[in-house]
């Protein structure tokens, strides 16, 4: 992992913003609320200085004498100062304590003001508040500020060092949250240079979870899958058409080189002519049904996808194959439900329920019997086509799908090995699923497609 990569991270930029936008929120909040706290505390003290200046106002000097010198005997600290000055500002009494007689007789009256005096080698800051009495004299109440001083520092400091504590965390966690997407890009980085160097089974790592990261890697190891299954189906294919097509080339050659070689009549001429001309049809037809497979694959036919009833398509398909049924002695047996639509292309899956039938009417013995299915239910719809033989082994079921796979027991039978895999090329272009199970005895092999409402 490297630092230097942190800041070009999305989890880290947007951890930055979010703590920027938290960060200016919650010093305006502070601010906010050590400014409120302190104009509060400094309200109090002005009302609770003008109560005080209230009660003096109302004593006879006598009184206000008695009054100061009781004061000052209770306040040996000098916490609330209170100091009679006569009309040239010099103390009479009370607390020997405030501002200078300059300053007394300059000061606005009946305005709170603050002033500070040493007192233990410190500065203390008072809160005082004079007023000009009937007589000329002076009357000052005060209230020393240490403590209000104190309490607005620590909330200060509580507010800075909270702050602290919120950039800390906020620049903490966005390095968090920044390496973990370094280290899962690097992850995914090198997961793609090694698909890219040719190692197909390579997939990018997951952490098993839901978020967008994983989500989206799930459908990138999708895709991933999907294209190993066509690169190898492809170098099967590649392989298949090699051996399976040796076979009738190497005949039609042999065949070839034997009239040639023999020099025969023009009825001989004549008939190997005939036999190549079928051997390039068989070929031909082997490769037209790859093409098929191809084009079904690729999704090109879906623009030729109208309305269709599954029970017209297996009418037309028994209707079809029924002359073929009677000349091998199987019975070709149709059962419909009431209708059956959907959406989709007729031909295809005319010829996919016609190579279905094809290769049941192949592999069922005379006196068997075939059928031939469209259903629906509330769920799914689809066509089945069941027969009396065989059967497919289950561990051959999902091979059968493959191009040009044959079983053992298939090998003499006249075929290329390519009509299941067009039905399961057409089931995939029309979103179904091709279901091989036992129909004891022979097969089932069903097309089966989820049901959508017509609105």
């Amino acid at each position: 992992m490297r630092l230097t990569d942190l800041h070009r991270t999305t989890s880290f930029r947007l951890a930055m913003l979010f703590l920027l936008l938290f960060g200016a929120a919650t010093l305006l909040l502070c601010g906010f609320v050590y400014w409120q706290t302190k104009d509060y505390l400094s309200d109090r003290v002005n009302e609770s200085l003008a109560m005080e200046q209230a009660r003096f106002d109302r004593l006879e000097a006598s009184e206000l004498r008695e009054l100061l010198t009781a004061h000052v005997a209770m306040d040996p600290q000098i916490e609330r100062p209170f100091t009679l000055f006569g009309p040239a500002g010099q103390p009479i009494a009370g607390s020997l304590l405030g501002p200078p007689a300059l300053e007394v007789l300059s000061l606005p009256q009946d305005q709170p003001f603050t002033f500070t005096r040493p007192q233990d080698h410190r500065t203390v800051h008072f809160r005082g508040l004079i007023h000009r009495l009937p007589d000329g004299q002076y009357l000052l109440v005060a209230q020393d500020m240490t403590g209000v001083r104190a309490f607005n520092n620590l909330l200060l400091q509580s507010c800075l060092w909270g702050g602290l504590a919120t950039v800390l965390l906020g620049l903490t966690g966005a390095v968090v949250a920044g390496a973990d997407a370094v280290r899962r890009i690097d992850g995914v980085t090198n997961a793609i240079q090694r698909i890219v160097r040719g190692d197909l089974t390579g997939r990018l790592p997951t952490l098993g979870g839901s978020g967008d990261l994983d989500r989206l890697a799930q459908e990138v190891n999708f895709m991933l899958a999907e294209i190993e299954r066509l690169m190898l189906e492809v170098k099967g294919v590649c392989d298949n058409v090699a051996h399976d097509l040796r076979t009738p080339l190497t005949r039609l050659l042999a065949g070839l080189e034997r009239t040639r070689r023999r020099g025969g009549s023009a009825e001989d001429y004549a008939a190997a002519v005939d036999e190549a001309i079928q051997e390039i049809h068989s070929l031909l037809k082997t490769f037209a049904a790859m093409l098929r497979i191809a084009e079904a694959e690729s999704g090109a036919r879906r623009a030729g996808f109208t309305n269709l009833d599954l029970s017209q398509i297996t009418s037309d398909v028994v209707e079809f194959y029924e002359p073929m049924a009677e000349q091998m002695g199987v019975t070709l047996l149709q059962a419909c439900d009431s209708a059956v639509v959907m959406h989709g292309d007729p031909n295809l899956l005319f010829e996919a329920v016609g190579n279905l039938v094809d290769n049941a009417l192949k592999f069922t013995p005379p006196g068997g019997q075939v059928g031939v299915r469209s259903f629906a239910d509330d769920d799914s719809q689809g066509i089945e086509v069941t027969d009396t033989g065989p059967g497919i082994p289950l561990h051959h079921r999902e091979d059968v799908l493959r191009r040009f796979y044959r079983t053992e027991d298939s090998r003499h039978t006249p075929g290329s090995g390519l009509g299941l895999a067009l039905v399961a090329g057409v089931a995939g272009l029309h979103e179904m699923a091709v279901h091989i199970s036992d129909a004891d005895p022979g097969c089932r092999i069903a097309l089966i497609g989820a049901r959508r409402q017509r609105g």
